[in-house]
């Protein structure tokens, strides 16, 4: 197709055609390089195609580009790359049609709280620019707009000095705790731009993200003086850092202080679930069963960046006195909104530390360590797990993580994903950061393959295998992932708990049902999806995936998963399709 038969306009300058010759977009792909955004992930759209353009003509060294069918993949995929590196991916999305797709992708990372470079292509603002029909309605006056109520920070450059500078603000702003995505628009006509001769690029190297605020002084002598003197102090491990260190530092504080541990399953790993001090995790909504007890006898609790933890404390007290004095480590109020009231129900408070929870256990750490006798068991070790019972008459979830966690052995694996209603922790301990990442922060659907693939992505070279198990409502919303994955030669397993249909949606109609004296059996209607049976198998088969299943026995999960891990293990992308009951 010539240039002049194509649909979208020629450039400003169409006798510019000098390789020496620099655009706009060219600069701006360069510094995204300069600022150490390895990865990329974008739907194209016209809106996009002077960038577009300069990643693939144009930057030798510049981010790669991961082609993804669909925005809600793409945003889906940074997102899992942050929870296992935390670390920024960019994104492009086209225009308003494309912020509109990937939005509730951008929204999960938000109430996330991970790191996120989301840029908009907008339509041309100068009306001059603009072609019939569709510029005017790929053009937004505030773009952002869309966005705003779940981001860190937004901006809509209209000249290459502002898009320079506010794109080197967004990785900064991004990077700085408390982490959010940010967004910044730009103009399909400002990249198609001649770069001005002599244009200077910032000094990259010596711009940094503002390091983690230090918790004031006087904050910190406080919470050592409560913490000295507590005889039954609790841990409430919330939104952590995935380091080593910051994990050695916890159990260090844990065992100096002798506290009951409790961790949350939409958060990801932050305390070894095997430890004798580990009392439960969080599961969903409501607390694992040992922990209100534990949080009913404490004297001192000490909230690394809990979520939602005045709802936590309803749960336990309801509407008595909080009675145990209250130590909350985390900066969330920086950037919680109320859009969507994400920020939780207000939460009584003696001490605030407001700083990255991890420079919190930092300063504690070495005013109480060595002050005490030592940790001391407060909790029973995890009870064993029985072994799932062939005997039974349908698969039931416990059977898919029991052979599923036998399948991967002592082999090294990142849960990335798990269905939070159901799951049994204690068929799969977690003893590293990595070992666990995480729910989406939404609670949506559709995020969870991709979630899972951007996960993959960031833990290569690391010897671990990327592993998500998905409900099959996540799976079909977002399967088109796998498309990018087998594109990619990226390694994972995603095993799908195929129930055939909505099931928390029938609970809630259930609910509805008997509460009305309404007939209760008829909660299926509307959810179920049979008749026919969905082949998630097959879906991952026609993307270029592995697939395996249906599978409905325990016998054929045992096969199914051995050889699952072990072609994931190969390098291939792998789904296997496990027909369960309600979970």
């Amino acid at each position: 197709m010539k240039v002049e038969d194509a649909p979208d306009s020629p450039l400003r300058d169409p006798q510019a055609t000098s390789s020496e010759r620099m655009w706009v977009s060219d600069i701006l792909v360069d510094l995204l390089a300069e600022l150490g955004i390895e990865y990329l992930t974008i739907n194209p759209g016209a809106s996009l195609r002077g960038l577009h353009d300069s990643l693939v003509n144009h930057a030798a060294n510049g981010p790669r580009m991961l082609l993804c069918l669909h925005e809600d993949a793409a945003v889906a995929i940074a997102h899992g790359y942050a929870k296992a590196t935390g670390e920024p991916m960019a994104v492009f999305l086209h225009a308003n049609v494309g912020v509109l797709h990937g939005s509730m992708g951008v929204f999960n990372a938000f109430c996330d709280r991970v790191p996120m470079l989301v840029i908009g292509g907008n339509g041309p603002l100068d009306v001059e620019e603009r072609r019939p029909w569709i510029d005017w309605i790929h053009t937004s006056g505030d773009l952002g707009a869309v966005l705003r109520g779940f981001v860190k920070w937004d901006a809509a450059p209209t000249t290459l000095r502002a898009a320079v500078d506010d794109v080197v603000a967004a990785v900064a702003t991004t990077r700085g705790h408390p982490k959010a995505p940010v967004f910044v628009s730009v103009d399909r006509a400002l990249q198609e731009e001649s770069a001005p001769a002599g244009f200077t690029m910032p000094e990259v190297r010596r711009l940094r993200a503002a390091p983690s605020s230090e918790p004031a002084d006087a904050a910190v002598d406080e919470a050592v003086g409560v913490l000295r003197v507590a005889s039954r102090p609790v841990l409430m491990v919330g939104r952590v850092g995935r380091s080593g260190e910051d994990w050695d530092r916890r159990v260090r504080l844990a065992e100096a202080l002798g506290a009951a541990v409790v961790t949350d399953f939409k958060t990801g790993a932050g305390f070894p679930t095997a430890h004798p001090l580990h009392v439960g995790v969080v599961a969903g909504l409501h607390l694992a069963p040992e922990a209100p007890a534990v949080l009913r006898q404490a004297d001192a609790v000490v909230a690394l960046d809990w979520i939602d933890l005045g709802s936590t404390l309803r749960q336990v007290f309801g509407s008595d006195e909080v009675r145990p004095r209250l130590v909350a480590a985390g900066m969330d109020a920086a950037v919680a909104g109320r859009w969507a009231q994400d920020g939780g129900a207000p939460a009584p408070g003696d001490v605030t530390l407001f700083c990255d929870p991890d420079v919190a256990v930092a300063r504690l750490l070495p005013r109480l360590e060595g002050e005490r006798p030592g940790w001391r068991r407060v909790a029973e070790p995890n009870a064993a797990v029985a072994n799932a019972a062939e005997a039974s008459e349908e698969l039931r979830l416990a059977d898919l993580i029991t052979a599923t966690r036998s399948a991967l052995g002592d082999s090294p694996a990142t849960l990335v994903r798990a269905p939070h209603r159901g799951w049994e922790h204690r068929r799969w301990e977690w003893a590293h950061p990595l070992d666990y990442l995480g729910y989406d922060g939404g609670a949506g659907l559709g995020s969870g393959p991709g979630m899972v693939v951007g996960a993959a992505i960031g833990l290569r070279g690391t010897g671990r295998l990327a592993v998500g198990v998905l409900g099959d409502g996540d799976y079909l919303q977002g399967c088109t992932a796998l498309w990018t994955a087998a594109h990619e030669r990226i390694p994972l397993l995603m095993v799908v708990a195929n129930n055939g249909t909505y099931q928390t949606d029938e609970a809630h109609q259930e609910l509805v049902a008997r509460l009305r004296g309404r007939d209760p059996d008829l909660r299926w209607v509307g959810q179920r999806m049979s008749d026919p049976r969905l082949d998630l198998a097959g879906l991952a088969r026609a993307q270029g995936a592995v697939g395996f299943g249906p599978v409905t026995t325990v016998p054929e999960l045992r096969d199914a998963m051995d050889a699952g891990v072990t072609a994931a293990r190969g390098g291939s992308s792998v789904v296997v399709d496990v027909h369960v009951g309600e979970y």
